[in-house]
């Protein structure tokens, strides 16, 4: 009799756990699958749900215009943008509004409730970078890290800090991002807002090149290709192979 309660008690505690992990297993695959549905895009009111967004720079995209300002929406389609020192803006995009975007597919990112459910292949060195169950709350945990970081735009600027919520998102399985394809990804994938924009981002650059060909002639165009060819080797060297000069 009493080998019976004994085995009762392992039988009910077995069916106990089973049931558990059975619930555990339902929840963590509704938080890693489920989203919420997404607003349509809005450039008249400056939202753009789980987006990158870019606008030319003053004066620096007038020289070479494949730079610019970058910065990430939340799911509602705030912007939040690394903007100056300790600084980070929230719905007021620094340097004027969008003129390119990329929607970015919460499908592509890992969202482990703990450390066992990754979908990533990186595991514990996700984890220990600072992995997040939403794609809100990665973007608030950069916000908070960049806070307390200096501005500068050769070494630690706004494409640092989307790169630092892609890797805490993990997108597409890559924990790789940085300055360089930040800016690639959305130079090469992301949709202009309206043909104003493009006009906005490009004009500026044409008169440069219009005025400097009249007052100085074709060696202008030199100077600005040696120019465009310094700063594309400084971020690639800084990024790929002196990676210190980069680390924010």
């Amino acid at each position: 009799m009493e080998s019976l309660r004994i085995l009762s008690g392992r039988v009910s505690t077995m069916e106990l756990k089973t049931a558990y992990d059975i619930e555990h297993m339902g929840s963590t695959r509704t938080i890693q699958h489920e989203f919420w549905p997404l607003s349509p895009i809005d450039s008249k009111k400056a939202k753009f749900p789980c987006c990158l967004v870019w606008t030319p720079l003053p004066v620096v995209s007038w020289l070479a215009p494949f730079i610019g300002h970058t910065g990430i929406c939340r799911e509602d389609g705030t912007v939040l943008d690394f903007s100056g020192s300790n600084f980070v803006n929230v719905d007021n995009f620094a340097f004027g509004s969008a003129a390119r975007y990329l929607q970015l597919d919460r499908e592509q990112c890992c969202f482990p409730p703990n450390i066992s459910r990754h979908t990533c292949m990186h595991g514990y060195k996700h984890t220990e970078f600072g992995s997040s169950i939403t794609w809100d709350d990665a973007l608030e945990s950069s916000m908070r890290y960049f806070e307390h970081k200096s501005y500068n735009l050769f070494t630690c600027n706004c494409h640092s800090f989307v790169a630092n919520c892609l890797n805490r998102l993990c997108y597409e399985g890559s924990m790789n991002w940085n300055m360089i394809n930040v800016a690639g990804l959305i130079f090469l994938k992301g949709k202009w807002v309206d043909g104003l924009s493009i006009l906005r981002s490009f004009f500026p650059f044409m008169v440069v090149i219009i005025f400097g060909v009249v007052m100085v002639g074709w060696p202008f165009l030199i100077g600005l290709s040696l120019f465009s060819l310094l700063l594309l080797g400084w971020f690639f060297l800084g990024t790929y192979c002196v990676k210190s000069l980069h680390e924010c």
